[in-house]
């Protein structure tokens, strides 16, 4: 279940907006209701319950593929290391390294 905060960044998005943490403010008063919207200063509608629903799969998506980039980024040889490898190795032992990574966290799972 994607999280209020993606769901939201995702609706800003469609109305041509960028997420401001001085315009909108979630809260989770840990009540078992969830995160909800407790401040809102942007110059488009609040969002309603069912605006913020229509965003589950877009945002499934979106934290999907964070993770998958998040998982790259933490596997990946340090710029250092990959520089090295490259003068050391070649572009082609460089490439195979990479590939490692990108097939063990592939975009295309999403």
């Amino acid at each position: 279940m994607a999280t209020l905060f993606t769901k939201t960044k995702l609706y800003l998005e469609s109305n041509s907006k960028i997420w401001d943490y001085t315009k909108v403010e979630l809260t989770d008063n840990s009540d078992g209701n969830g995160a909800f919207i407790s401040s809102w200063s942007y110059d488009i509608a609040e969002p309603t319950a069912d605006q913020i629903a229509s965003y589950e799969t877009a945002g499934n998506t979106e934290e999907a593929l964070q993770t998958v980039l998040n998982n790259r980024a933490n596997d990946y040889p340090s710029i250092v290391d990959q520089l090295d490898d490259i003068y050391h190795n070649g572009i082609d032992a460089w490439k195979a390294t990479i590939k490692t990574t990108k097939d063990k966290y592939p975009k295309w799972v999403i």
